[in-house]
């Protein structure tokens, strides 16, 4: 298995979910965060006057899943074909073991 964390600053979790479905993902976790990357936020205009606020964070995207070695290239097509901007960190992942069950790994 093989885990996929995507970070977006934009919201393209919807089309990203909808092209993973045609993949078979099992399911994926979405959270919603606050962080800062290279290029500064937008300014806010704050106030009736001319006063500028840039805030030091934003808000950004984070997609976490878990997919089978075999399907990790198609995955990562399907993510950046459906985002707009945003960073893909692949990770091999040792196992995985469903509490319920006790299955491992893709079982």
């Amino acid at each position: 298995m093989i885990r996929i964390d995507v970070y977006l600053p934009n919201n393209d979790v919807m089309a990203i979910s909808e092209g993973l479905k045609a993949l078979d993902v099992g399911g994926l976790t979405v959270m919603k965060k606050r962080g800062r990357g290279k290029k500064p936020p937008p300014e806010i205009h704050a106030g009736k006057g001319s006063m500028i606020f840039t805030p030091q964070f934003t808000e950004k995207y984070v997609m976490e899943l878990f997919v089978d070695e075999g399907k990790k290239d198609e995955a990562i097509k399907i993510i950046q074909e459906n985002a707009s901007r945003g960073k893909i960190i692949v990770t091999p992942n040792v196992h995985m073991i469903d509490i319920e069950s006790g299955k491992m790994d893709s079982d």
